[in-house]
């Protein structure tokens, strides 16, 4: 139901318009009559009326100033004129003042009927669109954080252009003071540790938790903005007008930030720290370096406020990266022992973060390493599925570590795997060649040609390698085995046969009887005959 106030000086218009229309179905309510403008003015406030049916000529105030009153006081406030002047001048007056309408006394109920009616209409149809005005405005206020934080994204890109920045600021309603501008990005050192610390919740919610910490000690401090982008790491923009300040103060708010997450989350944070900017256009570039600085945190480890210019100040003192750890390394699998490569891996780790290479180098060298380590096992004809699972991939797996320190750990238990497989087969081949070797001896001890160049010709081996390995092996010498088995050999035809001592010196490999009885006391305590009478 709309209201409406009619103003007339003439009591019985007033009344016949009042009286003789059915108001509440044309969806109207009279709230007032008077008798001039002055008293439809002072009535405004208090009644509030939708549309206002006046007389153009009334005394003290008249219709034109009212409807002068009424569009720069109550512009949404209808204005429907009766006049009983046919002139084009009042009709002008009327239109530029906006006035809804106007009708020509005398005048009918009807005439006054049918004009409410579109009145109505269109009233009707501007309600529904304020009311889906509304709905959208209220639309746009529940979606206003996403639409910031993808402005603020799209800010620190460099893809806004410069042109844009004032109206869509204002737009979005944000306010970025200042003179000067640093972007710092804040990460979650280890998702791993979400899982630790709290199983059962969503781990989005935990990076909102460190965004919503960084928020408040920001608002604390007026710092700046902050807001989260696509990685679910958390931005933040701090300005102020001088530079030096306000790259002091926000290392000291980035600090107290990374102190409260370790505090009341229990895991830790890394935050990289770009330089100082001018202006809102340069803010990408301050993000790259940001970007660049929490990268730092492979060769500095976590839980770290991480500063661009400290690393730069660092770099220039660094230590120039040296590939001998990494041929000592893949040297080292070819013969030695976990423990002997540990000391190495560990040089090797040292060496990366004295060096402060960039962490797409350091990811390089560590994938150089792998692909040596692959090449050794390649050559020593080893292919072991259990170095490799199907969901993993040792030159990729890198990636997903955050610092040289877990690289070190990493590393470390993939050598011991490589070890292990390379030591059992060594083991087994060395296994396989004494047993060539043993069965050599066997089949020749009666020869009195077999020497040790024989067997390592036959087994392929140097002598000094096989002479080390065999006695490992036998717990005794070439010599001394084979002497063994050729006693053994003499003590089984003495005690099964009656072959005289010559004869069965000849038969183990030894053309000289005088030296094999001398060989038979020596190894046995006896001569050949006392064994015989023995047995």
């Amino acid at each position: 139901m709309y209201k409406i106030i009619v103003a007339d000086d003439e009591a019985t218009v007033r009344e016949g318009i009042r009286d003789h229309l059915n108001w509440h179905e044309l969806g109207f309510e009279v709230v007032g009559d008077f008798e001039n403008g002055r008293e439809v003015i002072q009535a405004m406030e208090l009644l509030q009326p939708d549309v206002v049916l006046t007389d153009i000529n009334m005394p003290f105030v008249d219709g034109l100033e009212l409807s002068r009153f009424l569009f720069d006081h109550y512009p949404r406030t209808k204005v429907i004129i009766l006049t009983g002047y046919d002139e084009f001048e009042y009709a002008q007056q009327a239109l530029k003042l906006k006035v809804h309408d106007y009708i020509l006394k005398p005048n009918t109920a009807a005439e006054i009927r049918q004009i409410l009616i579109r009145l109505k209409a269109e009233m009707d149809e501007e309600g529904r669109k304020t009311d889906d005005l509304t709905k959208l405005k209220e639309r746009l206020r529940e979606s206003l954080p996403l639409a910031r934080e993808r402005f603020l994204n799209q800010l620190i890109s460099g893809i806004v252009r410069e042109g844009e920045l004032k109206d869509k600021l204002a737009y979005l309603e944000l306010s970025i003071e200042g003179m000067h501008h640093l972007v710092a990005v804040i990460d979650v050192d280890d998702h791993g540790e979400l899982e630790r610390f709290y199983p059962e919740t969503e781990s989005e919610l935990l990076y909102f938790a460190v965004f919503n910490i960084s928020e408040e000690i920001m608002a604390k401090h007026n710092a700046g903005i902050v807001f989260q982008n696509n990685n679910e790491k958390t931005i933040a923009i701090l300005s102020g007008d001088d530079a030096e300040l306000l790259y002091d103060s926000a290392l000291h708010v980035l600090e107290e930030i990374n102190a409260a997450v370790q505090s009341f989350l229990k895991f830790t944070i890394s935050v990289g720290v770009g330089d100082v900017c001018t202006g809102l256009n340069q803010l990408h570039l301050s993000h790259k370096r940001a970007a660049s600085a929490l990268d730092y945190r492979f060769l500095l480890g976590k839980n770290r406020v991480i500063s661009i210019n400290d690393i730069e100040g660092r770099a220039n003192t660094r230590v120039p990266y040296n590939k001998v750890w990494e041929r000592k390394l893949v040297s080292g699998i070819k013969s030695g022992t976990l423990e002997e490569m540990e000391p190495i891996i560990s040089q090797l780790m040292h060496n990366f973060k004295k060096s402060y290479l960039p962490l797409d180098r350091c990811y390089i060298h560590i994938q150089q390493v792998m692909i040596s380590i692959m090449d050794t096992l390649d050559e020593l004809g080893i292919h072991d599925d259990s170095l490799y699972r199907t969901d993993s991939n040792p030159l990729t797996d890198i990636y997903h570590l955050k610092t040289l320190d877990e690289v070190e750990v990493w590393l470390t238990a993939y050598c011991q795997r490589v070890s292990l497989i390379i030591s059992e087969k060594r083991d087994h081949f060395v296994r396989v060649q004494m047993m060539k070797a043993e069965a050599y001896i066997h089949a020749h001890y009666a020869d009195e040609l077999i020497s040790l160049d024989a067997v390592c010709k036959h087994v392929s081996m140097s002598k000094s390698y096989f002479s080390l390995l065999f006695k490992s092996y036998q717990s005794e010498t070439f010599i001394g085995y084979l002497t063994k088995l050729r006693v053994e050999k003499a003590k089984e035809m003495l005690k099964h046969s009656d072959l005289k001592t010559y004869e069965i010196a000849d038969r183990v490999g030894y053309a000289d009887p005088q030296y094999f009885s001398l060989i038979f006391k020596k190894t046995t305590g006896m001569t050949t005959t006392e064994y015989r009478n023995k047995i």
